[in-house]
């Protein structure tokens, strides 16, 4: 089977249940930037194989598995979007996954120094790139609430994508703080 099929040459694409859409249509776009954050979190993970100044952990070995599930339900939450529907095995797996992403996010806070000030995106390699991976998540999360306007889609998506920025928020300050490297704050108000 060939890689390329040249279908895609005119900017149409098929959806899942074969359907044609325009390359820029609303949902391609969503789906789209799922799986540019898919790609964004697998360099997140070689950068922490290879950027942590440590031996390896088990709470280093907890965030690559943790990573590696994100991306398994990436493509959960990138094909409910291409398909419209949604399984019942799957919509239990999103829920799941937000309740595991928010014991995540209770675990790593709990160990990080109050923050007190806006945080500057930077610091290890790692980390940065956690940074990253929150902006281009909040950006799949944009085009996803763009589309809700025009879907009917499940609900647990769009919890699951902002639960996820969350996530590399302060995964970036655990991989930071771990690493001895002191947050950059802003020191502006928006008040």
């Amino acid at each position: 089977m060939k890689l390329y099929t040249k279908n895609g040459d005119t900017g149409m694409t098929s959806l899942c249940d074969g359907s044609c859409l325009s390359k820029d249509d609303r949902r391609v776009e969503a789906y789209g930037t799922i799986d540019e954050l898919n790609a964004h979190v697998g360099f997140l993970i070689s950068l922490i194989e290879t950027d942590k100044p440590y031996v390896v952990t088990k709470e280093v070995d907890e965030i690559m598995d943790f990573l590696y599930q994100s991306q398994n339900i990436l493509f959960v939450v990138g094909g409910i979007l291409a398909s419209s529907s949604i399984r019942p095995e799957d919509e239990v797996s999103l829920n799941r996954f937000i309740s595991l992403i928010e014991a995540k996010i209770d675990t790593f806070s709990a160990q990080l120094p109050i923050q007190t000030h806006f945080i500057l995106p930077g610091g290890t390699k790692a980390a940065a790139y956690s940074h990253v991976c929150r902006t281009v998540c909040r950006r799949a999360e944009r085009r996803m609430v763009t589309l809700y306007q025009y879907l009917q889609l499940p609900s647990e998506l769009i919890a699951l994508i902002n639960r996820l920025s969350d996530y590399f928020f302060v995964l970036s300050r655990y991989l930071n703080n771990d690493s001895g490297k002191i947050e950059k704050m802003w020191k502006n108000t928006c008040k």
